[in-house]
């Protein structure tokens, strides 16, 4: 027997979340680009951020897309769950997902088009990203004969947690470095801390409807993912308003200080 809610209010509830969800994180890439657009400059922008987001975004609209439109991933996916288990992946995940590639697919072009300084990718984050690919490469090619699929898209899924992970430290290394989080869009954090509380929340609804916890451990991706957004968030809102506090917030106006790029570029 196929999976299905047991409450109506339930599914309603856990609809509700996804979308709000998405839409806190879907928001909270337009400070960025906005800003970009404003100064028609890039300078104080983390390449390597942007690169390992962009490498993050991707790996996980592949295990998104796949889990939600493949039946055949599915059926792997209950034949090692169970039957009565729902996917762990809802519509509001793909849309997130085709929304944050195409969003820093886009931030990345602005690099092409405006000022950005003496900034440049390092060579640890080409190393990193042509790692990671390289590694995915291989592991399609070991699932491509035992049509080994639900692996296959485990491993993006391990990705994209990995790159969240990364992702963030050179940030908070920066502000620390600086003793000032001026040029990091607090709107940016406190818009993904809704959403990585939202998303957990969103998790345990389906949780309590189903009476239990597989789809925590089944789709691990999204529950460090939340994990992962929630902690760095409150480190940036602590360093923000308690480590070092500004008198005025002029993270959306502020031009970057030497000192600011002479960071960025040694991430």
């Amino acid at each position: 027997m196929s999976s299905s809610w047991n409450s109506v209010g339930l599914e309603v509830l856990y609809q509700v979340l996804g979308w709000v969800a998405f839409f806190a994180w879907s928001f909270s890439f337009y400070p960025q680009v906005i800003l970009n657009y404003k100064r028609k400059s890039v300078v104080g922008l983390n390449f390597d951020f942007l690169v390992l987001n962009l490498t993050k975004h991707s790996s996980y609209l592949i295990y998104n897309a796949a889990m939600f439109f493949s039946p055949f991933i599915q059926r792997q996916y209950h034949d090692k769950y169970g039957d009565k288990e729902m996917i762990p992946v809802a519509a509001n995940d793909v849309a997130f997902s085709l929304h944050a590639v195409a969003l820093t697919a886009f931030t990345v072009f602005q690099v092409f088009i405006y000022e950005r300084g003496i900034q440049k990718v390092s060579k640890v984050c080409i190393s990193i990203t042509a790692i990671v690919w390289t590694a995915a490469i291989v592991c399609l090619i070991i699932a491509w004969p035992k049509s080994d699929w639900l692996w296959l898209i485990d491993v993006f899924n391990s990705i994209q947690v990995g790159m969240t992970a990364i992702k963030y430290i050179p940030q908070a290394i920066m502000n620390f470095r600086r003793k000032s989080t001026i040029g990091w869009s607090i709107g940016n954090i406190l818009l993904d801390l809704t959403g990585g509380v939202l998303n957990f929340g969103q998790m345990g609804v389906q949780s309590i409807d189903q009476h239990t916890l597989v789809n925590f451990y089944g789709n691990i991706g999204k529950t460090l993912l939340s994990l992962e957004t929630v902690f760095f968030d409150v480190l940036f809102i602590i360093q923000h308003y308690v480590l070092y506090p500004a008198k005025k917030d002029e993270n959306d106006d502020f031009p970057v200080l030497p000192i600011e790029v002479k960071h960025v570029a040694a991430q």
